[in-house]
């Protein structure tokens, strides 16, 4: 198996935190690119609201710029030592975004963490990681957050 290319989506939670010690291992072991990925939630596409294009653009670009800084910040410790590692932020649905951006950079793999949910919560937010398992052309590593 050869392993080139990791795609590690974050969302900034305690679970990616907890995924991305394996994506940093794997891109370690093998020696590959590290893609961080962070889609901010097309709010107007997933609602359907109508908005002033204007507004949404400004606004997009103050969260896009916010994200950039996490995304800088994010792990810091974890991937200082790393050498091949790219960023990016991008605007959509998490998971089509995730798929998308993973064909295109031809990844062999993603790591990504979970967020557990069940019930109600699960009904109504879904399940990013979900979505990314059921319809990834590569494998998928989801990382579950350790029961305490």
């Amino acid at each position: 198996m050869e392993i080139k290319s990791i795609l590690f989506p974050t969302d900034f939670s305690e679970g990616s935190s907890q995924a991305l010690k394996y994506a940093v291992d794997m891109t370690k072991k093998y020696g590959a690119k590290l893609y961080v990925l962070h889609v901010i939630y097309d709010i107007a596409k997933a609602s359907g609201w109508y908005v002033p294009h204007t507004s949404v653009d400004k606004m997009y670009k103050e969260i896009q710029e916010g994200a950039k800084k996490e995304l800088e910040r994010f792990g810091v410790e974890e991937l200082s030592a790393m050498k091949d590692i790219e960023r990016s932020v991008v605007v959509g649905t998490p998971h089509e975004e995730i798929l998308k951006f993973a064909g295109e950079k031809k990844i062999d793999i993603i790591v990504m963490g979970t967020h557990g949910r069940k019930g109600v919560d699960r009904i109504l937010f879904g399940s990013t990681a979900a979505q990314v398992v059921r319809y990834a052309q590569c494998p998928v590593l989801s990382v579950r957050m350790p029961s305490y």
